[in-house]
């Protein structure tokens, strides 16, 4: 496969700045392309464009940054069937990897030693029916959900399928996250204090820190 290639949007390094490894120097590796058009995307840039690049050329990228985590993320990376061995790859050359994905794609042949950071779409997002419910069974414990909410009704929502699918106990950790400049954080974390729930309030660090900027 060191002849497969990948239309890249950009190899940037940086503090990851959500999911379990938040504040991790981190490189991302952001694949162009993604089939879905959520209302509150962040990362429209990477819809289109991008560089061809081989496997070979982008694994001596994230080598050059000598780190030690790599996130894979888009758009939608698993919409390119490269990803595939591109994760792999990143494995075998002693990396923590972990995906960011839609919960739209298959994600059975994600490589076993990637932690995948899996979205299921709220109802703000407009992609709710794209949610691929089949791809939970398929998540463990080295894994995470993400619910990314714009509203009371997106909140109460993302607590009916996390007692439907038993999400707690199926993955490492359930992320509940606001979307800026529609749901106050501070009433996310409230109703998630009142109602005890098992998932981890989280906010975005990168946007904190440096805004809504590519690269960073």
């Amino acid at each position: 496969m060191s002849d497969a290639s990948l239309r890249i949007t950009e190899i940037f390094y940086s503090l990851q700045g959500e999911a379990r490894t938040i504040g991790l120097p981190t490189v991302f590796v952001r694949l162009t392309g993604c089939p879905l058009r959520c209302g509150y995307c962040d990362s429209e840039y990477a819809f289109y464009g991008g560089e061809r690049m081989l496997l070979t050329d982008i694994l001596a990228a994230v080598a050059n940054f000598n780190p030690r985590y790599i996130c894979v993320t888009g758009g939608e990376p698993l919409a390119q069937p490269n990803c595939l061995p591109l994760l792999s790859a990143l494995c075998d050359a002693g990396y923590s990897v972990s995906l960011e994905t839609s919960g739209a794609m298959d994600i059975a042949g994600v490589d076993a030693r990637v932690s995948t950071v899996m979205d299921l779409k709220s109802p703000s997002s407009g992609e709710v029916s794209k949610n691929r419910y089949e791809n939970i069974p398929l998540l463990a414990k080295k894994d995470q959900l993400k619910f990314v909410l714009g509203s009371r009704e997106d909140y109460d929502w993302a607590k009916f399928k996390l007692d439907e699918f038993g999400l707690a106990q199926q993955v490492g950790d359930v992320l509940f996250s606001p979307v800026h400049g529609e749901l106050a954080e501070r009433d996310l974390a409230d109703w998630i204090v009142e109602d005890n729930l098992p998932v981890r309030f989280q906010m975005q660090l990168h946007k904190l820190l440096w805004g809504d900027k590519p690269g960073v």
